[in-house]
């Protein structure tokens, strides 16, 4: 009975897999040199396709199903095999289950920076990452291609030549999109259907399929993003010299919420902040302009003439083209009125030499 045992155990009746992990693509059904019985049973699930091989070469493909191993729905194996009027014998082959459902959430990313010319920044780098979704489609394709005589092929064997794949179109697409780093968030979409396109072609040449692609950031180095945020800060604020009042009407505030109402040295170190933030936002530009020049139109033997600004008049006057009875007008006055009840003018006359003193008379 023992030796009965042992002879029949040679024999495999029922040949399947059942997939209890998330990331392997391909499994060669264990034989353990064991024969396959003659009307053995063929068990492939959804999402499989069972690939025979015998002595290295491809033999017959079978879909989701479930097969009695006879020579009729196996016709290359009996070709290869010999088999001119059926089997009747077990027999050696090698079995390859390849899963054919999608495997997601394989991720993709810039090893290092991609040098790019922006119209705003001129020369940046750029990072991005994101995930791809693949799925076999030619199982002898892909056996053939990228697995070989594996007895397990997992996703993280091919994925880095895919993520190579994926990278290289998306710098394409990025170099030649042109548009504003300031703007590549709102084309996510576009960036992705795009790569998808592009590397169709790429995957089906291993027998498989990229069924998604996605881009979900990119990003700039640390420090030129730092230097972003302080611009966006500045563009919140918006008006520095009325956000720093605020400032200081909130200090106010909060000293008139002190139980003990302040003190003289708090006020008067609020008065030094504000008078400090005024110097600050008028030498900064601020909202504050300095006033213009004062010009002035000068009545000439009852013509107008000018305008004339303070340095000119203060060169008229000392050549005595000007004088404190000469009739000026500037914007603002009501009419026309002596030079010397202008206050605004008073320091051109004063810097007119006084006339010189008549002299001595003669000695004799």
């Amino acid at each position: 009975m023992g030796i009965w045992n042992k002879i029949t155990g040679q024999f495999i009746d029922i040949v399947e897999w059942l997939d209890n992990t998330q990331d392997t693509m391909v499994y060669r059904f264990e034989r353990d040199d064991n024969e396959i019985k003659n009307g053995a049973q063929l068990i492939v699930r959804e999402s499989q396709v069972a690939v025979f091989i015998n002595e290295g070469q491809l033999a017959d493909t079978f879909q989701a199903g479930t097969y009695t191993l006879t020579t009729q729905n196996l016709p290359i194996l009996s070709t290869l095999k010999g088999w001119k009027y059926g089997f009747n014998s077990p027999f050696k082959a090698e079995v390859y289950f390849v899963n054919t459902k999608n495997f997601t959430d394989n991720k993709w990313g810039t090893k290092n920076p991609i040098m790019l010319r922006d119209a705003e920044f001129g020369p940046i780098r750029l990072r991005a990452f994101g995930s791809y979704t693949i799925r076999v489609t030619d199982a002898p394709k892909f056996l053939k291609e990228i697995v070989g005589t594996n007895a397990e092929f997992t996703t993280d064997q091919v994925t880095d030549q895919l993520r190579n794949l994926v990278v290289t179109r998306f710098t394409d697409i990025i170099g030649e999109s042109k548009i504003p780093v300031l703007d590549m968030a709102g084309n996510y979409n576009e960036f992705s259907k795009y790569i998808k396109e592009q590397i169709k072609d790429d995957f089906n040449e291993y027998g498989i399929e990229v069924t998604k692609v996605l881009v979900e950031n990119i990003s700039l180095p640390p420090e030129v993003e730092a230097a972003l945020d302080k611009r966006s800060s500045m563009g919140v604020i918006g008006n520095l010299d009325q956000y720093m009042k605020y400032q200081g009407g909130q200090a106010l505030g909060n000293m008139g919420n002190n139980p003990d109402g302040g003190n003289l040295g708090n006020l008067v170190g609020i008065g030094a902040g504000l008078n400090m933030v005024n110097n600050m936002t008028g030498g900064m530009g601020g909202n504050q302009t300095p006033p213009p020049m004062p010009s002035y139109f000068v009545a000439v033997n009852g013509q107008q003439t000018g305008p004339f600004n303070l340095a000119q008049l203060q060169q008229m006057a000392q050549s005595a083209q000007f004088n404190a009875q000469s009739l000026v007008w500037s914007q603002g006055m009501a009419g026309w009125i002596a030079a010397g009840q202008v206050p605004q003018l008073a320091n051109v006359f004063g810097a007119v030499p006084p006339p010189l003193p008549p002299p001595p008379p003669p000695v004799g």
